[in-house]
């Protein structure tokens, strides 16, 4: 568990570190007695740290509960359970991958993302670690509208060292996703990675959009696994979830991809997201590099933290 993985996590999520325990540390070495003041204090701490106001209420409800049911009286055992709190959350409703029918194991992955997130990178990186792991994959450049996206695609494609499918900017979208599947049955590619629209001032284009996108893949891949992940950008903090929200009113996702955690003290935003949206992270991004978008693991994730 503390491999190089870890330690790039742990380095990732430095910030956020300063922000949420070296303040909680601060506050228990004050502290004489566990008491409402303390309370409050941690609180602040929380919310500051952006875990949001509905989910830091959750936390401390649930740790002066562990802290009476344990009859916990000495203030250097509070970080502990503190630490056990937020673990508990962060793994609670873990639904395990169900085992779904699919006729082969070949995949194909729609992300989704406003401009500015990470999406074309967190794509890149996508591509990196599967290809790493032996798959051949392809990506799709279906964000066709915003300047610059397929050109940006195309850089990643290289670095990445696969193979992109590609029309002109401004062409239609669904059109890209059908000639990619076809060259993906073609060249027998185990992942699609599809860059797909992040347009969200227009819902009713974007569902449309996205809806015209899934009948092509449902139409030609049956039997193919499908996934929906959208990419937010951990600097925003709780705006992320608000963002979430909206794409959740447009289709149904089923993955999260944060970037840029490295940079923000707003890492508790993950425990907010898992909390409040029920939408499980699937990845997060540590870094600039290439192999520094790494799969989420809830255990690690608040071991880094603490």
């Amino acid at each position: 568990m503390f491999g190089k993985l870890f330690n790039n996590l742990k380095n990732g999520l430095t910030k956020t570190r300063n922000a949420l325990t070296d303040k909680i540390n601060e506050a228990l070495n004050l502290a004489v007695t566990i008491d409402e003041d303390l309370y409050e204090e941690l609180e602040e701490i929380l919310i500051m740290a952006d875990i949001g106001m509905d989910t830091t209420m959750e936390i401390i409800e649930k740790l002066k509960d562990k802290i009476r049911k344990e009859k916990i009286n000495d203030v250097e055992l509070v970080r502990p359970a503190l630490k056990s709190v937020i673990a508990e959350m962060m793994k609670s409703g873990e639904k395990e991958e169900e085992e779904e029918n699919y006729e082969n194991d070949k995949e194909v992955v729609l992300v989704i993302g406003v401009n500015g997130v990470g999406k074309t990178t967190s794509i890149g990186k996508l591509a990196a670690m599967n290809k790493a792991k032996g798959k051949k994959v392809l990506l799709a450049a279906a964000d066709t509208f915003r300047a610059g996206a397929i050109d940006q695609l195309v850089v990643w494609s290289e670095r990445a060292k696969v193979d992109i499918v590609k029309h002109e900017e401004g062409s239609d979208p669904a059109a890209v996703v059908f000639d990619a599947i076809n060259a993906s049955k073609s060249r027998n590619v185990d992942l699609l990675i599809c860059d797909t629209a992040g347009r969200l001032h227009n819902k009713k284009n974007l569902m449309d959009e996205l809806g015209k996108i899934n009948r092509i893949i449902d139409r030609e891949m049956q039997g193919v696994k499908k996934e929906t992940l959208l990419v937010l950008d951990g600097t925003t903090g709780q705006n992320a979830i608000i963002q979430a929200k909206q794409f959740m009113e447009v289709c149904p996702i089923d993955g999260i991809v944060l970037t840029k955690l490295d940079g923000t003290a707003k890492g508790g935003v993950v425990i907010s997201i898992k909390n409040t949206l029920d939408i499980p992270v699937k990845y997060i991004g540590v870094g600039e590099g290439i192999d520094d978008l790494q799969e989420f693991d809830a255990e690690s994730f608040v071991e880094a933290l603490f």
